[in-house]
């Protein structure tokens, strides 16, 4: 065990370390940017044997990796918020071209207006592109997750690349105990790189031609089944983690106090330790709530959401990011889970928290214990949008 006192944004570069990545492309963005600048200096000064390239742009920085990737080599990048929408049109070539590949996202609002705190939109408006999406709670298990990641994608039954999140500031700049591991215990737990193909300069390779419609909705298909594949993956990997390091976090899911729960909370992120603050509370006062981390968005863990969720008398789920129209997004995929079985319990989704407003436990608690009591008061209901404002706002200050 070697314990380190890390930012969130160091304990991924120290996980990056750990894996022997070969290749690391990026250009800076806040709040994502000491982590390339950690790579950097452990390139520099020898730590780590691999190619740092310093690029133009995000697109670059992930079509630069990208190449590598398909050239054999493990690869990273990372970035953060318009860093991650001006990249957006090169993760579907990478997820396409099922290319093990893992990228960091330091999660940060969309302007404008500018902001550099976290929510969870510019994650979240990634769910569609075929990468493997997940969340991190903590500094360790930011860590953890992304050397995993480099297992997970590079599983011969996945061949997809890999998202790890961290929310801003709350976790990528505060600093906490994170143990990085024996250098030599990651060697025997992680295997020398694999993929499907690689591409060689001296045989002739085809990749990106035009295609029939039959065949462009085969390769399509093969992505579905490639992310149903890494369920299993997540979960396998995971489990041989714990037992081999001894942190175990759930596969897909974390749930916290649910086998005797009447009442759950959904969230994903650093505020979920906020919300296991809360719903202690709460239990010592006799109330009987769990909490539901979602530690994977994609691929979205359905049967977790049924087993867990279907028995509750209520769900409560936290988005830290809105689709306009439609309420939080995390919301909309739980609720339309549960309502696959018929009568789902009642639910409610709560939008907080966007672009680095603070949400305390206390504020958690009294959103929760509001949420109890409609129940009690009126039964069964699903309740689509509610917003947490900031306390000192006001509709006649902003017109």
């Amino acid at each position: 065990m070697v314990v380190l006192p890390l930012t969130g944004n160091y304990a991924v570069a120290w996980a990056v370390k750990r894996a022997r990545v070969k290749v690391i492309a990026a250009y800076p963005i806040t709040p994502q940017t000491t982590i390339v600048e950690k790579l950097s200096e452990m390139v520099e000064n020898g730590e780590l044997d691999a190619k740092m390239i310093r690029v133009e742009s995000e697109h670059s920085a992930l079509a630069a990796v990208y190449g590598a990737a398909i050239a054999g080599a493990r690869a990273f990048t990372a970035t953060s918020s318009h860093g991650l929408l001006y990249m957006h049109e090169v993760l579907w070539w990478v997820s396409a071209s099922r290319v093990p590949l893992v990228m960091a996202i330091v999660t940060r609002a969309i302007g404008p207006p500018w902001n550099i705190w976290t929510d969870h939109s510019d994650l979240l408006d990634q769910r569609d592109t075929g990468w493997i999406i997940s969340m991190a709670e903590s500094n360790q298990e930011a860590f953890d997750l992304t050397l995993q990641a480099f297992k997970i994608t590079e599983d011969d039954r996945v061949n997809l690349p890999m998202i790890v999140g961290l929310d801003a500031f709350i976790l990528s700049h505060t600093t906490a105990p994170v143990d990085v591991l024996e250098q030599e215990d990651v060697d025997r737990w992680l295997p020398e790189r694999k993929q499907l193909y690689v591409i060689d300069p001296n045989n002739r390779f085809s990749l990106g031609n035009i295609a029939s419609p039959k065949d462009y909705m085969m390769f399509r298909y093969d992505i579905e089944k490639a992310m149903d594949n890494a369920r299993r993956v997540i979960l396998e990997v995971d489990r041989e983690y714990g037992k081999v390091f001894g942190r175990e976090y759930g596969g897909l899911v974390e749930c916290y106090k649910c086998s005797d729960a009447k009442y759950t909370v959904v969230a994903m992120g650093a505020w979920a330790g906020d919300a296991k603050e809360a719903i202690d509370i709460l239990r010592d006062n006799g109330y009987a709530v769990g909490v539901l981390r979602i530690r994977f968005i994609r691929p979205l863990p359905v049967n977790e959401i049924l087993n867990y969720l279907s028995g509750m008398k209520g769900v409560i789920v936290l988005d830290r990011s809105v689709s306009f129209g439609a309420g939080g997004q995390l919301f909309t995929e739980v609720s339309s889970i549960l309502a696959s079985r018929g009568r789902p319990p009642a639910m409610k989704g709560v939008i907080a928290g966007l672009g680095g407003v603070d949400v305390s436990y206390s504020e958690i608690k009294d959103i929760v214990l509001k949420f109890i009591n409609e129940v009690e008061d009126q039964g069964w209901f699903i309740k689509r949008q509610e917003w947490f404002m900031p306390y000192e706002y006001s509709f006649k200050d902003y017109g």
